[in-house]
């Protein structure tokens, strides 16, 4: 059976055959429908959200009544009320699901309210997504039918007082639409699992009896999952075991330094399919083979706008000003860093989700990730991103012909001035020097600023080279293993301390 074969609820396809509009004009139809379903809960009272629905000019005046929140803001002064099962607070009715995230860099759990209405456009961008699967050339379309391995958090969710906790992807797991399940492994059952390596276990023994087409999920974890079939089978790709899988789904983090490493397991090339589907809702998706970027959703549940990423709007540790400048999708512009607002359906109200991005092409409104606001390095003005990090790593990568997994940054004083050292995943064999200079020269090649500065205030760089099951290992002391868990590519705060207690052989209590 065809996955495109499926007849799909008669409001779905409606929604799907919707007319193309303006980006600009989709999003404030979007912001009006969230102020109306909000207007009589605790937080549109505040706001005045029939004043702003009123209003000539409504988007302006939401961002003239409406602050911007971060996560500790909006948990202290409304979110913390629902977990007290209060109803009507943020959004009308009951929360009863929670994702829980700390992001790539803070260690405790954050609990991001996930209502139905979000699931629900979750879905359809989901479809959506699906549907452009048709445009793309020299499509594998057999393997679409074929058995979908997502590897993700677990289903069997924390039962607290009214409500449950968990992963993201387990919440979405569990509450996959019934035309999905024939398509769906590892099945429920062992999805239910809590223990990561156990679950990673029973996908290994189960492996072979399924005929995979699609995989989805975080890169490392995906190729931890896939290296562990090849050996446990001792055939030589995982192409021996799948043979028609096609595509990989992947999302959370930049793909490119794990490429190389993940090929190495393939006997022929497969579609990657870049998605943004964060705890907070289905952000953005690739909708086409080459496109540039991913196309933000802009006509379903979620109200984009954008802080522009620099010194005015943020301070040297990435924390937002009181009244930064926020723009909205028509006032962006391509090739700059935005910090991204988000106004959902899930209660989330003018939230700065903590990642930045860039518009690689406006007029398809499509983006690339760019890292997050307290994942950049600055000590001296050079000012740094994950961006930058990664396509140095892939290209030298490529230089080298070596695979390198994993890698984190830290910024260091270093005598009056500053430094930065390199932790680098790598298991080929590598002079760590020449690793070091030619990451140096991309980054000078990449960022005018970080070369300015290696000639002034940042007068050294530092790298180490260890087992990539080392980085794997400080994730399973910390708690972070599996699912949507990502190593943060620059370590600062509780993080650092730990990184460094964990080098010296300490073991870490979480």
């Amino acid at each position: 059976m065809a996955i495109f074969e499926i007849k799909l609820p008669k409001r779905i396809a409606k929604a799907l055959r919707l007319p193309e509009n303006n980006a600009g004009r989709q999003q404030q139809k979007v912001l009006k429908k969230l102020l109306r379903k909000a207007r009589f809960t605790e937080f549109g009272q505040q706001f005045r959200f029939d004043e702003i629905l009123m209003s000539k000019y409504p988007v302006k005046r939401y961002q003239e009544l409406v602050p911007v929140f971060d996560y500790n803001k909006i948990y202290k002064d409304w979110w913390h009320k629902t977990l007290e099962n209060k109803t009507d607070v943020c959004w009308p009715g009951k929360i009863k699901y929670y994702a829980l995230s700390s992001g790539t860099s803070e260690s405790s759990s954050k609990y991001i309210p996930v209502t139905k209405d979000l699931l629900k456009g979750n879905k359809m961008t989901m479809i959506k997504q699906l549907l452009t699967l048709r445009h793309y050339h020299h499509l594998p379309a057999r393997s679409i039918g074929k058995g979908w391995l997502t590897i993700g958090g677990s289903t069997h969710l924390q039962k607290q007082k009214g409500y449950y906790a968990g992963d993201l992807s387990g919440i979405i797991q569990l509450k996959a639409p019934f035309w999905f399940q024939p398509f769906y492994k590892p099945g429920k059952k062992i999805a239910r699992n809590r223990d990561w390596e156990k679950k990673i276990d029973e996908i290994v023994e189960k492996a072979p009896k399924w005929d995979i087409g699609i995989i989805v999920g975080v890169p490392a974890w995906i190729q931890l999952t896939m290296e562990k079939i090849i050996e446990r089978y001792k055939v030589n790709t995982i192409h021996d075991i799948w043979p028609n899988l096609a595509f990989f789904m992947h999302g959370g983090v930049a793909f490119e330094p794990y490429k190389k490493g993940f090929e190495k397991l393939l006997a022929k090339p497969l579609v990657y399919i870049e998605t943004y589907l964060a705890s907070e809702g289905f952000i953005a998706y690739q909708e086409s083979q080459y496109a540039q970027g991913m196309r933000l959703v802009t006509s379903e549940h979620i109200f984009h706008e954008f802080i522009p990423f620099d010194e005015n709007n943020f301070d040297a540790n990435g924390n937002v000003v009181e009244k930064p400048e926020v723009l909205t999708l028509q006032e962006v512009e391509e090739g700059k860093d935005y910090a991204l607002l988000l106004t959902t359906n899930a209660g989330t109200w003018r939230y700065l989700i903590g990642d930045t991005v860039r518009f690689v092409n406006k007029a398809k409104t499509e983006i690339i990730i760019t890292g997050r606001t307290k994942h950049f390095l600055s000590l001296a003005g050079e000012h740094l991103s994950v961006d930058n990090m990664n396509k140095a790593v892939q290209q030298v990568s490529e230089e080298m012909n070596i695979t390198i997994g994993e890698f984190t940054v830290v910024g260091v004083p270093f005598g009056n001035f500053f430094a930065h050292h390199w932790y680098v995943a790598c298991d080929d064999e590598v002079d760590k020097q020449i690793l070091l200079n030619k990451i140096d020269s991309k980054l000078k090649e990449l960022n005018d600023d970080y070369a300015v500065e290696r000639t002034s205030a940042l007068k050294e760089v530092f790298l180490d080279v260890l087992p990539e099951e080392e980085f794997m290992k400080f994730m399973r002391q910390k708690g972070k293993i599996g699912g949507q868990h990502k190593f943060p590519r620059v370590l600062k705060g509780e993080m650092l301390e730990d990184w460094q207690k964990f080098l010296k052989g300490e073991m870490l209590n979480n």
